[in-house]
């Protein structure tokens, strides 16, 4: 599978999100992905509280914050940028990491949506 990840969209200055779990979560950076005949929207989020040593946050609070990340930020932005796409993937790391590299050591979650008429409806991945 070949990765083309058009950029988007960079927090300069972190964009911090609230979150239903409490857990400090910043917006990293937005990617606009061609897989195949889908366009996927990118949505990635730095989330340290998920890491596996010293992290409070399991994916049992984490995925309902990523539901409400879907509800509170991705729904305006995808209106206020004009963007289409087939796919919303909603990922959490402990940590920022290049986009397409490896790093065994971060703690990730993700999980996929669908707008359809202005919700976030679950997609599952």
């Amino acid at each position: 599978m070949k990765l083309a990840a058009a950029f988007i969209f960079v927090a300069t200055s972190a964009l911090a999100v609230d979150v239903p779990s409490g857990q400090p979560v910043e917006l990293q950076e937005v990617l606009v992905d061609q897989m195949g005949v889908e366009t996927w929207l990118r949505f990635r989020f730095v989330a340290p509280q998920i890491a596996r040593e010293g992290g409070s946050v399991g994916y049992d609070l984490a995925g309902p914050d990523m539901t409400a990340l879907c509800d509170t930020l991705v729904i305006p932005y995808v209106a206020a940028y004009a963007l289409k796409g087939d796919v919303i993937v909603i990922s959490l790391a402990d940590r920022a990491v290049e986009f397409g590299s490896t790093d065994p050591d971060t703690t990730q979650f993700f999980e996929a949506y669908r707008l359809e008429n202005g919700t976030c409806i679950w997609e599952g991945l």
